[in-house]
Parts: C-alpha cells; structure tokens; sequence
C-alpha cells in the first residue's frame, strides 16, 4: 500500500494552532496565585531554626547533676547513681515536638527535683513564621508568671536639687550663709552639723530591698545573655520549699528548667542565690548546646 506524502506545511499550522490555544508564559511569573488565591496565601512565612529536639535525659551533664542534686553522690550504691543521673522521661507523643526529664533525689537536708522540658513550636498558618508563633508561646507564659515590675534605677543623685535650690536665698539674689543668724546677731549652728539632730535622722539611707525582703537582684525578672529572650522565676512556698523556674526562647524551641528544693525540716528555707546560680547555670549550658 503507498503511503501518503508529509505535507510540511500541515506541519507548521498545527504548530501554529497549538501555540495559540496554550498561549506564552513570557508574560506570567511562577509565583501568580491561581485563581481564588490571594497574594497572602500564596506565600509561605520561613520555618524556624529547628525541626527535632535533643534527648532531654542526656541534655545535663554529670557536673550538672552533681551540683543540683547534691544527694546523688551520698547514695552508696553505683547503680543507684546511675540511675539518679537517667531521670525519668516525661510521657509525650511525640519526641520532636515535646520532650522531658524528671529527677528525684534525696539527701540527708532535703530532697531536691529537677525538670527539663523542650518544646518546639510549629506554625500551621501560612502568613505566621514558626518564630512568630513561639514569641507568642513564650509571651504567655511570661504573662502567667506574673512578673513584678522592674524597679526604677537609683536616681537621687539626678533628682538632687540644683546649688541655687539648695542654699536660701537673700533679697538681693545672693546665696545666704548656710550658718543662719537669730534675732540676737549671733550665728546658730548648723543644723546638719554635730550639735544638730542625732545623725539616724541626718544620715543618708542606704539601698533598701524589697518590700518582701528579697533584694532586687533576686526578684523575679527577666534575663538577658540566654537564648532570644528569657526570664527567671523564684517563688516560696508555705511548706518552705523553694522552686526557681528559667524559661528562654532559641528560635522556635522553648526550654523550662524547674529546678525546686524542699528541706528536711520546715525551719530552714532554701537559699535563693545559690539555687538561681545552678538554675542559670544549667540554662546557659543548654542554650550553648542549641547553638552548636
């Protein structure tokens, strides 16, 4: 049977034909929203830093332990050691999401605990970054903690009054001595000086601390040089045992140390600076490991 010839110039207005069904895609740009799509929701806000989180069981070294568990190096047994450094891992459902670790350890003062939890936050919203949402994560648990207000800083020295306030005056301008004169002539002697008032009324008072008797260096507050942001909390209880709480941000992941001691007998209250110092201490070891 013969064939038919190829006719090129079916050929060529095939081509043409489709081309114009299909049209060019010189004047489009990949990034177009389909149709029903808004520019919003066509673009994707940036996933955070981290997508996994690291063991928390492991996440404190021996040191760490040794220092804010004391009792674990007065246990007799090494296998009793070595357990109280594996703590407990929290039960979650997923290990890079939430992660945590509990130890329990008792001593012949007190029994001390120990809490490390990570928690990464993901967004699921398109126009909000996995960073944005963990803020917002932190933000409230800043708001729950219910931070007292920074104290103002010391400023007697701007809020003195100026030479000309601090001397009196005469009519014609001119300062007045600071010995006064009584109706008599005779100078009187200064009131700020030996013979005046006894000095507890006279003596310029010292820096007070807080109304609650803590100094202002260990209320509750927020810290700087940990993470993206971070705050500490300190709080006692009635049965006197001691909590301090250090929360810090790092991109998308939040860690909490909670670290809480309660003494052997109701007459001694844990020390807040030293258990602060092993909180902090253990927070800046773990935002290190984050940013290795």
């Amino acid at each position: 049977m013969q064939r038919k010839a190829y006719v090129p110039g079916v050929a060529v207005l095939l081509a043409a034909l489709l081309t114009a069904c299909t049209g060019s895609d010189d004047g489009g740009s990949k990034d177009d929203a389909r149709p029903g799509e808004t520019a919003t929701t066509a673009t994707t806000a940036q996933p955070g830093r981290y997508d996994t989180l690291p063991e928390p069981c492991g996440s404190a070294d021996h040191d760490s332990l040794d220092s804010l568990l004391p009792g674990i190096e007065q246990l007799p047994d090494t296998e009793q050691r070595e357990q109280a450094y594996e703590g407990e891992a929290t039960q979650t459902y997923d290990t890079d999401r939430k992660a945590g670790c509990r130890w329990k350890v008792e001593s012949t003062n007190a029994t001390d605990y120990l809490f490390v939890d990570f928690e990464r936050v993901t967004s699921y919203g398109n126009t909000v970054s996995d960073d944005s949402k963990a803020q917002e994560v932190y933000g409230a648990k800043v708001e729950a903690a219910d931070l007292p207000e920074p104290s103002p800083s010391e400023s007697a020295s701007e809020e003195s009054p100026s030479d000309e306030s601090a001397s009196p005056q005469t009519e014609d301008g001119d300062q007045a001595d600071p010995t006064t004169t009584d109706a008599s002539g005779s100078p009187s002697p200064d009131p700020s000086g030996p013979s005046g008032s006894d000095s507890s009324s006279t003596a310029s008072p010292s820096p007070s601390p807080s109304v609650s008797g803590t100094p202002a260096s260990l209320l509750p507050r927020t810290l700087d040089d940990l993470g993206d942001e971070a705050f500490l909390d300190d709080a006692l209880g009635t049965s006197r045992q001691r909590t301090v709480t250090v929360v810090f941000r790092t991109s998308n992941v939040i860690v909490t140390v909670e670290y809480e001691e309660q003494p052997a007998t109701t007459t001694t209250v844990p020390d807040s600076e030293e258990m602060q110092d092993k909180a902090r201490k253990l927070a800046e070891r773990l935002a290190a490991a984050f940013d290795d």
